[in-house]
């Protein structure tokens, strides 16, 4: 019995050791064996995988390159997203710009001076009349009783800052330097009658602008009104004996040039031909004498009409208003 017992035994042994020699396991472990190196590994794995987890949850966010990335000269934290407008209480345009408004001219002077309600005669007491016997025959006759008389008979506008005709304090001066005696709120010029014989047209025209230029000079604070002609009659001129060339239609040419330059120097023009002139454009045969000068009458009517026909320096010359106080002083800065 005790040696059947051995001798299985050592068969037993020499079987292990036969096995044991070959790599081979023996039956009944290779099952548990893998069993517990598949369930190691799959416990170091899930190990890992959580390890891996965790540390993706807490590493920062990384952006793939070619989307919307933030240059390293940008001080935003994090993607750029665009915020939405805020609008002010006081509406979208918060900072407002210094307001200056300039008033146009509403006064048209390529148009005569509309017919408003008529002055008294105390409009004309700082006003100057400059002018030939006409005008003379205006200040004497019509009953206006003031204003200045810086008239001379036979002046033509050649000869306006020449011709020394008025004299003050036993000293002789031209109208113009005699109108520099003075301030005055109202000029009125009547010039053209004894020029119609010298047939320069131009020269009339230029020397009209240069009057204009140096009454402004003179008296930069007045009205200056440029009187149209009043028409001739021919017919009695003839008869009188009076020269060929006091023609009405030279004069009417003189009209539009004496209009043209009031309206380049922007001053006032009285348009007086149509109110004195009959359905054939002459004067009255009545209203005249010797064709050129009016009788007492009608130099009333001419009075009434400068008195129908007055305009204000501001509307004229609409001054500059300005809001913004800072560009009213640049303003006059630049002025001076």
């Amino acid at each position: 019995m005790f040696r059947c017992s051995r001798a299985r035994l050592g068969a037993l042994l020499s079987m292990i050791l036969l096995l044991s020699s070959c790599n081979l396991e023996m039956p009944g472990s290779i099952g548990s064996a893998s069993e517990s190196l598949s369930a190691s590994s799959a416990a170091a794995s899930a190990e890992n995988l959580g390890e891996d987890v965790s540390s993706a949850q807490t590493l920062p966010h990384q952006e793939e390159p070619g989307l919307s990335s933030v240059d390293e000269n940008d001080n935003e934290q994090g993607p750029s997203v665009p915020e939405e407008p805020q609008e002010s209480v006081s509406g979208p345009n918060t900072a407002e710009e210094p307001v200056v408004e300039v008033l146009q001219p509403v006064y048209d002077f390529s148009q005569p001076v509309p017919e408003r309600e008529a002055v008294d005669n105390s409009y004309f007491a700082d006003a100057a009349f400059v002018g030939d016997s006409r005008t003379d025959g205006l200040l004497i006759y019509s009953g206006v009783g003031c204003g200045e008389n810086l008239t001379s008979n036979g002046l033509s506008i050649f000869k306006l800052a020449e011709k020394k005709a008025i004299k003050r304090d036993g000293v002789s001066y031209t109208l113009l330097e005699a109108l520099d005696l003075k301030e005055y709120g109202k000029v009125y010029l009547s010039l053209g009658v004894n020029e119609l014989g010298i047939y320069n047209d131009e020269g009339f025209y230029q020397a009209y602008c240069a009057a204009i230029d140096a009454i402004r000079d003179s008296q930069p604070n007045a009205v200056i009104y440029i009187q149209g002609l009043i028409p001739l009659n021919e017919e009695v001129v003839k008869s009188k004996g009076g020269k060929d060339y006091l023609r009405n239609d030279h004069l009417l040419i003189y009209n539009d040039l004496m209009k043209k330059a009031a309206q380049e120097k922007r001053v006032a023009f009285l348009d007086l031909n149509p109110y004195f002139a009959d359905e054939t454009g002459s004067l009255p045969a009545e209203a005249t004498g010797y064709g050129v000068h009016l009788k007492g009458a009608y130099y009333k009517q001419w009075l009434e009409y400068l008195k129908c026909h007055t305009v204000e320096y501001g509307t004229l010359y609409p001054k500059v208003e300005m809001e913004d106080e800072s560009a009213q002083s640049n303003a006059e800065m630049m002025e001076e």
